[in-house]
């Protein structure tokens, strides 16, 4: 693999088609884009998951289990993940199985360790025993950070840590990842090899197609189409809102020039929305309900005084910015434009076969804005921020904490 195909116009097309990539959990929300669009590149996806978590789901919505070759397994099942590894000869592996609720982690808490920690190693140790894989991209969560409340975005050399099951897990996955992609693991291990392996951690996400529980846009598209009330926990909660659409084209991206250069690229990531105004968790709501405008639905605040979430989090995206020339390219307003239009689409017509092609013209629409902005990724020709370094130390921290 080349790194050459990186000049080309397109270049996630001239690197992904033809190529077998896996996807574990791509039944999931994120998943099934990823997977919907690496089908759209021409590459031979074989997806590895549990059925789809939800009804409706965007992964059932797509009719992707005919567009995908699809293995049921789950990731604490090693020796099934070995043995999809071996039958299909991954070139590229995208890690995206997890337990990804955070207040199903309370609830579960064992659960999600297996799940995201051991579910990471069982996928990271199968790579590494296949070798026609040449990169993983294990992707995480911005909750693997050690949140401690302060006011500018986490970068990838602050702190990991968890005071709950989930960001604890995550940051797990992340030692993990760290582990197996240090060289003197590599050297040493049986048997030995050099695997490029990079972990992503992107913000709170938006799109069409998530009917998950506990979630802020599908709590609102059930409250809207339901005609019920909707009920928000901590509405003053500031998170690090994007499309799904901007963490995934990080992900397919670091895949790239992973392949092309592990040295370089191995590392983590963080893929979230550039600095500007804010939204807390009403005003993403009333976003939506002004898009979609829903008489019988009212706002009802419970509060959840457990201090179970985190009040404020922000990603610092700079490093791939500078190194990866990798940026966000639809603003907030425009991430709400699409993800109402895809579920209102969906509840005109739910039985129909058009979701498919819907999402494919969002992930066009995505790249269109994307190759405007000049990012290389999207075959843009602006200039390539990946040769500025950003200074290292990056803002000083106040109150004596210390990066």
């Amino acid at each position: 693999m080349s790194g050459g195909a990186t000049t080309l116009a397109r270049p996630l097309e001239a690197f992904y088609g033809g190529k077998t990539v896996l996807v574990t959990g791509h039944t999931g929300f994120k998943g099934s884009w990823l997977a919907t669009w690496l089908t759209h590149l021409g590459a031979r996806v074989v997806g590895y998951a549990l059925p789809p978590p939800t009804e409706p789901s965007h992964f059932e919505a797509c009719r992707l289990a005919t567009r995908v070759v699809h293995v049921d397994g789950d990731v604490r099942d090693y020796e099934a993940l070995e043995r999809a590894c071996r039958e299909h000869r991954p070139e590229i592996v995208l890690h995206l199985a997890a337990q990804s609720l955070v207040r199903r982690a309370f609830a579960e808490p064992r659960l999600t360790f297996e799940v995201n920690l051991m579910g990471t190693v069982n996928v990271l140790e199968a790579a590494r025993r296949t070798e026609s894989v040449a990169a993983v991209v294990a992707v995480t969560s911005d909750k693997c950070y050690r949140n401690v409340g302060w006011e500018w975005g986490y970068r990838e050399a602050d702190p990991l840590g968890g005071h709950e099951a989930y960001g604890a897990s995550k940051a797990c996955a992340e030692i993990a990842a760290e582990a197996y992609r240090d060289p003197r693991f590599q050297r040493a291990s049986a048997p030995g090899r050099s695997l490029p392996i990079a972990s992503a951690r992107a913000g709170n996400l938006l799109g069409g197609g998530d009917w998950a529980a506990d979630r802020v846009v599908p709590d609102t598209v059930r409250a809207i189409t339901a005609g019920t009330d909707l009920v928000l926990r901590s509405p003053e909660a500031v998170r690090p809102w994007q499309h799904v659409l901007e963490s995934l084209s990080g992900y397919l991206w670091l895949g790239v020039l992973l392949a092309s250069d592990g040295a370089r690229y191995g590392a983590p990531w963080n893929f979230g929305p550039e600095k500007g105004p804010e939204l807390t968790v009403v005003q993403v709501v009333q976003g939506l309900l002004e898009r979609w405008p829903a008489p019988a639905t009212r706002i009802r605040v419970e509060r959840d005084e457990s201090g179970a979430e985190a009040a404020r989090l922000r990603l610092d995206s700079s490093r791939a910015s500078h190194h990866l020339g990798w940026g966000p390219s639809w603003e907030i307003g425009r991430a709400l434009d699409a993800t109402v239009e895809w579920y209102r689409r969906f509840y005109d017509d739910p039985r129909g076969d058009a979701m498919y092609a819907h999402s494919v013209e969002q992930v066009e629409a995505y790249t269109a804005a994307a190759g405007a902005r000049g990012l290389r990724w999207a075959g843009g020709a602006g200039p390539a921020r990946a040769a500025v370094r950003p200074p290292e130390g990056g803002p000083t921290r106040r109150r004596g904490q210390a990066r």
